[in-house]
């Protein structure tokens, strides 16, 4: 199995802007041929799009307007985990000998028809995520004695982060106490306890090990991949966990020989601000009923390990862009070209990214 490696990345403003999906995956991968050494539209072999406005022959479109001619081109949708989902399809290509170079580019729009799906209208008013979100709140609460303040801090802590992201959707510094008293939207959700849906594009170049250092002096290496889907209905035993996760973060961990302990800094899927407590746990890095804790001792002390570009919460959430602003931003912590929100020497990264209630997770480990 040939060694893949992320040579190139970009992100476009996230945004409520009202423009073309097709506008704002072009601006990405014009980005990303800017900022990346030698390539050229003949080097590409592969173009993914990841998106869940599907409506569109959006992957030959892209490459078309982006003068390149691919041996394979195919949009990816897979809801808020399609942009790891296009990610490790790309990989597949190169690791299996079928291409040396994948584009993936993957965009949403504040209006994305991904944000609730056909399939959850049979739960009636209670279709929206916020719902299965207060769910998972609700039992933690239960279960951990996980407090509204440990729920605030994930938020402040990804807010603030954001504040160093030229790329975040409205960045804007918040207190626990305000994050607290925000709008409520249910008994244990808050308004600033949720991620936003906006409009943006994040793009990532893989090459294969004979080629990477082509584009780059400075290639991160994919050294290990999870994934796992448990169902698609919204069937959960216990609410304070996530299995998909669990199994996806130990396939990774297997595949890449480390472990939690390992891991430097980390790209969480925090949906919701519980979303990031489970997850913690669920990966290894924090014990079980311990991660609040975690995350207010990273506020505290101004540590930016988990979630250093704001998260979901604080950078915004474009679906399909989701996963693969997740990777391009580890890519460049272990790169050490992260600015402002650069963490103190990393080595090896971790990606998580969810679908639907976390009925489907991919978990990357990413290592310079």
């Amino acid at each position: 199995m040939n060694k893949v490696a992320i040579t190139g990345y970009s992100d476009t403003k996230f945004s409520s802007d009202d423009i073309p999906i097709e506008s704002s995956m072009i601006s990405a991968v014009r980005l990303l041929f800017e900022q990346t050494s030698n390539l050229g539209q003949k080097d590409i072999d592969v173009v993914l799009t990841s998106t869940n406005d599907n409506k569109k022959y959006l992957a030959p479109i892209v490459s078309e307007l982006s003068g390149i001619a691919p041996k394979i081109s195919h949009n990816v949708e897979n809801l808020c985990s399609s942009g790891t989902n296009a990610a490790v399809s790309a990989f597949s290509y190169i690791a299996s000998g079928l291409a040396d170079v994948a584009l993936v580019v993957g965009a949403e729009r504040f209006d994305s028809p991904g944000q609730v799906l056909q399939w959850d209208d049979s739960r009636g008013e209670f279709k929206h995520p916020i719902f299965w979100a207060t769910m998972f709140t609700k039992a933690h609460k239960r279960k951990f004695g996980t407090t509204n303040e440990q729920l605030a801090y994930v938020s402040a802590k990804n807010h603030r982060n954001a504040l160093d992201n030229p790329n975040a959707y409205n960045p804007k510094k918040y207190t626990v106490e305000e994050i607290m008293n925000s709008k409520k939207l249910t008994d244990d959700l808050r308004l600033l306890d949720c991620s936003r849906p906006c409009t943006g594009s994040s793009a990532i170049l893989l090459a294969s090990e004979k080629i990477a250092k082509k584009f780059t002096d400075m290639p991160v290496w994919i050294s290990g991949i999870g994934q796992k889907t448990t169902s698609a209905s919204f069937t959960k035993n216990d609410l304070t966990s996530i299995e998909s996760t669990k199994i996806a973060a130990h396939e990774a961990f297997t595949m890449s020989k480390t472990s939690p302990e390992k891991i430097d800094v980390a790209e969480i899927h925090d949906a919701f601000t519980v979303c990031e407590l489970m997850v913690l746990e669920d990966t290894g890095i924090a014990q079980k009923g311990k991660a609040g804790q975690l995350v207010s001792d990273l506020y505290n002390t101004n540590n930016k390990k988990i979630n250093p570009r704001g998260g979901l919460i604080g950078a915004g959430h474009p679906l399909g862009a989701t996963g693969i602003s997740q990777i391009a931003e580890i890519t460049r912590q272990l790169q050490g070209k992260s600015g402002k929100r650069q963490t103190e020497n990393p080595k090896t990264g971790l990606v998580q990214n969810m679908s639907a209630a976390a009925t489907s997770s991919t978990v990357l480990i990413l290592e310079s």
